[in-house]
């Protein structure tokens, strides 16, 4: 835990509601699962869905970490990979960015209109590199309702439903998430097809529950629903807490959508 005499500069963010502490550890002290638990109570604290704590790269613009709200971490995190993109952008007077991540090298650009685009890499298809806990096909699991699990840096697990708005999302998430088939527990999507370029989704993610959106959710969403023949490569995913549109490429999955800077803050422990 930080001591009083080191207070913590740090920025909130959100993409779509998704929101966020962003602590430049380029500047200050590194950030530990501690700070990252204290600073996540939004009663006591700031209030997150992710923590990203900025660090020098040799590879990259950046290196970016990412910390859920019970202080575990995580290798990717689409919002806040595209909101703290923005924001460097903006700082640098440039239009495209190079970040690494625990995930691989992720690159961003100022697609306009207060839109930003980030390549959040290859999907992960096979049961290995999801990861699952033994081998079967990712495309529907032995699993009530037969959903699809895809890798985008971190698990998912994507059921289709008839009616996302009659999902009991907090019982059935929490239950997926610790659900044997994943070891290292699973982000949860429920999802709506509206038609081939349209999805409506709810999202349970891990460590952190039910959010208003999630980058990387959608990212696996729209691969899901691509293999499952439902829609094509490029869609409009609708969340609770707004749109986001997901391109995949040969190249990777882009996803597309606004960004916010809402405040700057000191953390005083």
């Amino acid at each position: 835990m930080q001591n009083k005499t080191s207070p913590i500069p740090f920025m909130k963010m959100h993409g779509l509601g998704n929101d966020f502490v962003v602590i430049d550890a380029r500047t200050g002290p590194r950030v530990t699962s501690t700070l990252a638990v204290a600073m996540a109570d939004r009663h006591r604290g700031v209030g997150f869905d992710q923590l990203a704590e900025i660090t020098n790269s040799r590879a990259g613009d950046l290196h970016l970490t990412f910390w859920n709200s019970d202080g575990s971490k995580s290798a990717a995190c689409g919002n806040a990979t595209r909101c703290i993109a923005a924001w460097e952008m903006a700082n640098r007077g440039t239009d495209t960015l190079t970040m690494t991540t625990d995930r691989g090298t992720l690159q961003a650009r100022d697609a306009g209109n207060g839109l930003t685009s980030v390549n959040m890499g290859a999907p992960l298809l096979d049961w290995a590199d999801v990861p699952l806990a033994s081998a079967m096909d990712t495309l529907s699991l032995p699993i009530d309702g037969a959903p699809t699990a895809t890798g985008m840096g971190n698990p998912h697990c994507t059921f289709f439903v008839d009616d996302v708005a009659a999902v009991d999302l907090a019982a059935r998430g929490s239950a997926m998430e610790h659900h044997p088939l994943f070891p290292e527990r699973t982000n949860v999507q429920f999802v709506q097809v509206i038609g081939t370029d349209h999805l409506r989704m709810r999202v349970w993610e891990r460590g952190a529950g039910v959010t208003l959106a999630s980058g990387s959710s959608s990212c696996a969403t729209a691969v899901a629903a691509a293999r499952r023949g439902l829609t094509g490569r490029a869609v409009r995913i609708d969340l609770d807490g707004g749109t986001l549109h997901i391109d995949w490429r040969d190249d990777g999955v882009w996803m597309t959508g606004p960004t916010a800077h809402v405040f700057d803050g000191v953390w005083h422990v």
